[in-house]
């Protein structure tokens, strides 16, 4: 059986960020289902890593402040579920997905699979650059459901920036204060910099 990667490449790129806080639209769950499909697809070349396999993200000679720069840029564009087109808005995921991709550093596309990236870090050392990831809204759930990156460290409550389907319905810069806190699951180290 010959993969057609094209294809598969546009199918995952709609491969969206399932949370319990995303509510789609009846047109979006056909689509996610669709693209969850291709996703688990045993002979999917894109997919990083299983469930006990560490990813590891190349971030090459990009900064970290370069890359929380771009990020700030795109402040204010609406929440779409589903989507990684600033004309269109972001999910959570897909915000990620732009910024680091913006920068030819290959994400992964679904905020759960952030679960297996190396390295996890304790928040109070948490750097610009780094990745905050959170559960859904169902706090009894540990499931990563949602994610943002560190904007700026500030011990254990750092800043945040994310799209979010919350009251902000949008991209925005969040501190860690309790409604997240109760959702916090972990802080990522993507930069190798930021370990110096």
């Amino acid at each position: 059986m010959r993969f057609n990667t094209s294809c598969f490449v546009f199918m995952l790129g709609m491969y969206a960020c399932s949370t319990p806080n995303d509510k789609p639209s009846s047109e979006d769950v056909g689509t996610k289902d669709v693209a969850n499909a291709v996703y688990n697809h045993p002979i999917n070349p894109l997919k990083p890593g299983t469930a006990n396999a560490p990813i590891n993200i190349v971030t090459g000679a990009t900064q970290p402040a370069e890359l929380v720069s771009f990020a700030r840029t795109l402040a204010g564009i609406p929440y779409k579920y589903g989507s990684t087109d600033p004309q269109y808005g972001f999910d959570c995921s897909g915000f990620i997905s732009y910024v680091f991709n913006h920068f030819g550093i290959s994400v992964p596309r679904s905020s759960v699979d952030f679960t297996y990236v190396n390295h996890q870090i304790d928040v109070k050392d948490a750097q610009a650059g780094d990745l905050i990831l959170f559960t859904g809204t169902d706090t009894t759930d540990r499931t990563v459901g949602h994610m943002g990156i560190i904007i700026s460290p500030k011990g254990d409550a750092p800043r945040f920036i994310h799209s979010t389907s919350g009251k902000a319905y949008g991209v925005t810069e969040t501190s860690l204060y309790p409604a997240y806190r109760s959702r916090f699951v972990k802080v990522l180290r993507i930069f190798p910099q930021n370990d110096k």
